[in-house]
């Protein structure tokens, strides 16, 4: 166990006061399962936003697939047109970027959006894609044995959670 400490309430306070630029009139929200669900749903009460959110899943485009098989992953969920909206992705932390490469591969499965953003809690470094976020409230780095996800609890609050991995299995 690490003792890393991210103040995740303090991060999504953060990036709930910093979305207004990416947020055009107009603009959809679509939250990349799980964790970036949990972000929409309370961004979406704490900024008393009226347009309806989108979940998003990277399972049916994950080139780790064979590996990984079906996660219990929500299903995508997209309660508007695609073709020619501004989204908006949101998720927690950007690590290699084959979840949002995987993402924008099961959004463009819907139609084709006038432009993508990305934001997230947390960037932690280790790109294997040329995928950057256009707003993340820390960069951290961590040791590619190490995960960071981020936990909801019960009254709604958001927590961190690092832990050791086997290598082998990412």
């Amino acid at each position: 166990m690490s003792t890393l400490a991210l103040d995740a309430e303090a991060l999504y306070a953060d990036l709930a006061r910093n979305l207004s630029p990416l947020m055009q009139p107009g603009t959809q929200l679509l939250g990349i399962a799980s964790g970036g669900v949990w972000l929409v749903e309370r961004l979406q009460q704490d900024l008393d936003l009226a347009q309806p959110f989108g979940v998003i899943s990277s399972a049916m485009h994950r080139d780790d697939f064979a590996r990984r098989g079906m996660t219990s992953s929500a299903q995508t969920q997209i309660p508007f047109d695609v073709n020619g909206a501004h989204v908006l992705l949101l998720d927690d932390v950007l690590f290699t970027g084959r979840t949002v490469r995987a993402v924008l591969n099961e959004l463009f499965d819907f139609g084709r959006p006038a432009s993508v953003k990305l934001a997230v809690l947390v960037d932690r470094g280790g790109r294997e894609l040329p995928i950057q976020a256009d707003l993340f409230s820390a960069r951290v780095s961590l040791p590619a044995t190490q995960s960071l996800a981020l936990e909801r609890h019960e009254n709604g609050r958001f927590s961190f959670n690092v832990k050791d991995i086997n290598v082998k299995g990412i």
